[in-house]
């Protein structure tokens, strides 16, 4: 593995009940990329997000960089809203001192909370009352309070408004930038992967495609992830 290659990916493949799920993928991130994975639905996009952080049975090979830490963010989160957790409890969880914590954590996760535009107030308040997008951000800022290598974004703006939306994204950069967080991306809007991703793999259960997204995201391309008439949001290339 060269020294800046975080994560390496060789022949994947995973089944399910007899049933082929993710054939053959091969790819390698960088440190500091922004990967994203495309997709239909039932593509395996999830599937190998799992994969890659150990959570069920593979063949081929994943070789992550040593003493990796990785942060993720799930797509859902089953939340059960008649537990009586405040936010604040619920990321003390991570702190080694749960019910005394030192006033540095407590430092340290409100400028995580301001990342992602929510202010301290929010620690006071029950987990279950929270908005979906307001749960959203708190799983990012959960997945970021460790400062890890590398983030895993499984549609990470799900149920978040445009300008919430736009935030999320913003500290994805900053991340980039400031911390050389590695991040892979889970995405279904194409103007999101066009404007934030250095690379692409499009999955359609094998790697029908990898590349920069000037590369890949041309209709020739999605055709073949998508199908012949196949939906995909139209890419604005003007814009960018």
């Amino acid at each position: 593995m060269e020294k800046d290659t975080v994560l390496e990916v060789n022949n994947l493949s995973v089944t399910f009940d007899s049933e082929e799920v993710l054939r053959g993928i091969s790819f390698s991130v960088k440190r500091g990329e922004a990967l994203a994975i495309i997709g239909p639905n039932g593509a395996g996009k999830t599937v190998l997000f799992r994969a890659l952080l150990g959570l069920i049975p593979y063949e081929g090979e994943i070789r992550w960089q040593e003493k990796i830490r990785i942060g993720y963010v799930p797509q859902k989160f089953l939340l059960d809203r008649s537990v009586p957790l405040t936010v604040q409890e619920f990321f003390l969880l991570k702190s080694p001192h749960f019910w005394f914590p030192p006033g540095s954590f407590l430092e340290h996760l409100e400028h995580e909370l301001k990342l992602v535009g929510l202010s301290q107030q929010i620690l006071s308040r029950p987990l279950g009352e929270l908005s979906g997008g307001e749960l959203q951000r708190i799983l990012v800022s959960w997945a970021m309070l460790d400062h890890p290598d590398v983030l895993l974004f499984d549609e990470p703006t799900a149920g978040i408004d445009l300008g919430g939306e736009e935030t999320i994204y913003n500290v994805m950069h900053r991340l980039q930038d400031e911390r050389g967080t590695t991040v892979l991306l889970i995405s279904h809007d194409l103007n999101v992967v066009y404007r934030h991703a250095q690379n692409v793999l499009c999955l359609n259960r094998r790697m029908v495609c990898h590349g920069s997204p000037q590369e890949v995201l041309n209709p020739e391309e999605l055709i073949k992830v998508y199908g012949e008439g196949g939906f995909y949001h139209h890419i604005d290339t003007n814009s960018h």
